[in-house]
């Protein structure tokens, strides 16, 4: 389930290419992919099955997202757009590069090697938030060639994801990523 998750929740990493090509388009493929979930997951939730749409809800959705409204898709492509409303170009392809790789593959090097917890994380563990720190690092260092700036944004970026948010992370996560890119000039 995670790996079909992870695999989706990757794709926003698309974002930034389509952000190069055209901001207003950008804005108005993430409205109309975010409301289109919503009606789908509407219609999925009163016993209409959309094609592909619900398979993939299906084997995405966690435990305690069985028969109960999957909202990480929204809040995923609502990370996304804020992150474009929000921030200059360089700083939201920051943010969502976080939110694609330090995120996505955070959790699966949790649910991998995530022997160690750590406290106060609602169950999160060590190996997930090195994980989040080495790619957020590298996704911000790669985009604004700026070590030192890096390393705040990585630093900023896990102590974020670390928090028990659940899929509001995908929220969160983001916004904290381009808001520290953009206090320290990206």
């Amino acid at each position: 389930i995670e790996l079909t998750r992870k695999s989706l929740h990757l794709l926003i990493a698309l974002v930034p290419l389509l952000l190069s090509i055209s901001r207003s388009w950008t804005i108005a493929i993430l409205i109309v992919g975010t409301c289109a979930y919503i009606f789908f997951e509407y219609l999925r939730m009163h016993g209409k099955r959309v094609p592909v749409v619900s398979t993939l809800t299906e084997k995405a959705e966690r435990k305690r997202d069985k028969g109960k409204f999957v909202k990480g898709p929204i809040t995923l492509g609502l990370g996304a757009l804020c992150s474009v409303l929000f921030f200059s170009p360089q700083s939201a392809t920051i943010a969502i590069y976080i939110l694609a790789f330090g995120d996505g593959l955070s959790s699966l090097a949790g649910k991998a090697m995530g022997h160690v917890k750590l406290p106060f994380t609602g169950g999160k563990s060590l190996a997930g938030s090195i994980t989040c720190f080495v790619l957020s690092f590298l996704s911000a260092s790669l985009v604004s060639g700026r070590t030192g700036a890096a390393l705040v944004i990585a630093l900023c970026s896990t102590a974020v994801e670390a928090l028990p948010t659940k899929d509001w992370d995908n929220l969160i996560l983001p916004f904290a990523a381009g808001l520290a890119a953009t206090l320290l000039g990206i």
